[in-house]
């Protein structure tokens, strides 16, 4: 079977081209993963700007969807099916998409597929590792996500905790800004951060009290009910960071030392936070496994101290290549095909959604 995915939420205009192998063990293969990035455009204005995001789109999709066909060595006649990102998103940027989709379905006579964007990223840790050991805590981590999942099976994903404020990823770009490195602020966090002291600044860690602990939902607690705090908060540490570089003068007066120091500070504190959210939630749970996810995922101390962590602890950790953490449309295909395999498809009824459960629209009733 091959599906064309698209994924056009944010800033990336993607298309790929996926395929089922028949083995059970690694059951989908990558034959083309083709992006077209906004970085570059939006750098200027500091951050995503949505109007110009849709519009970019337009110009884009065409192309970047015969490339991607063109690279699978695929024909619209050899598609199974196409699959593409409904929501969350910005809901301009997202109609662009699923238009797109509509009418390409339409005109080959092919089934398509709604598919919520963390669903991608979560299936992109299966696309890339095949069957990991179920069940597994899958931590999403972006510029406009962090949450936990519980996946109990295969295509099954129920919420566990999420950011109560700021994302992981939003607050990294502000941070970044704050200290003077620009947009996009994950990357240059990441790079600025390892000519840094990770000890040398005092920024706070994000606690909750007795009075804000959020138990986990009945359906994904352990079998003694234990409630871990399972949610995030990062606006009182990036306030703390704010705060911070005004004592010091601002951006301009801070040293090339200063910069790392922040950078590397800040790093470690927010991969603390979502690794002991993560692990916590993970051995309440008795899980097998633990996921990271999302472009946040990219980050190479994330990625070091999961793995070293994973390894301490007794659990192995999954993370997807560079290639699949950030949007991409090989993750939203990978869902499609998920979605495929447990029967279900969405028609030409569904419509793009800016704010979606992940038990939304055209969702399956065993997925909250």
């Amino acid at each position: 079977m091959n599906v064309l995915g698209i994924e056009t939420s944010c800033d990336e205009t993607a298309a790929a081209v996926v395929s089922t192998t028949g083995v059970a063990s690694r059951p989908w293969i990558v034959r083309a993963n083709v992006i077209a990035s906004q970085a570059g455009i939006h750098r200027e204005w500091g951050g995503v700007v949505p109007e110009i995001a849709s519009r970019q789109h337009v110009r884009d999709i065409c192309g970047v969807v015969d490339r991607a066909l063109g690279d699978a060595g695929t024909h619209w006649r050899d598609l199974d099916a196409l699959a593409v990102t409904q929501g969350p998103g910005l809901v301009g940027a997202l109609l662009v998409g699923v238009s797109f989709a509509k009418a390409a379905a339409a005109a080959v006579g092919r089934p398509i597929v709604a598919v919520h964007h963390l669903a991608g990223h979560i299936e992109s840790i299966f696309l890339e590792h095949g069957a990991i050991p179920l069940p597994a805590v899958v931590l999403v981590v972006s510029g406009g996500h962090t949450s936990l999942y519980v996946v109990p099976e295969p295509g099954v994903y129920r919420l566990a905790g999420r950011t109560r404020d700021d994302a992981a990823g939003e607050a990294f770009d502000k941070v970044a800004r704050v200290i003077g490195l620009g947009y996009p602020g994950g990357p240059a966090i990441d790079r600025v951060a390892r000519d840094g002291n990770d000890g040398a600044v005092d920024l706070p860690r994000p606690r909750f009290t007795h009075a804000d602990r959020h138990p986990l939902p009945v359906d994904v607690r352990g079998s003694d009910g234990a409630p871990p705090v399972a949610d995030f908060s990062f606006s009182g540490l990036k306030s703390a960071v704010v705060r911070l570089v005004q004592q010091r003068g601002g951006a301009e007066a801070l040293t090339r030392t200063a910069v790392a120091d922040i950078a590397a500070t800040f790093q470690r504190v927010v991969v603390e936070t979502l690794l002991d959210r993560t692990f916590e939630v993970a051995h309440t749970l008795g899980a097998r496994s633990i996921g990271i996810a999302g472009g946040v995922s990219a980050n190479s101390r994330l990625r070091h101290d999961a793995t070293a962590r994973g390894q301490r602890e007794g659990v192995p950790v999954f993370v997807p290549p560079l290639a699949l953490s950030t949007d991409n449309a090989a993750m939203i295909a990978a869902a499609g095909l998920r979605r495929l395999e447990r029967g279900e498809s969405s028609g030409l009824g569904f419509n793009a959604h800016a704010s979606l459960p992940i038990a939304g629209e055209g969702w399956p009733s065993g997925a909250r």
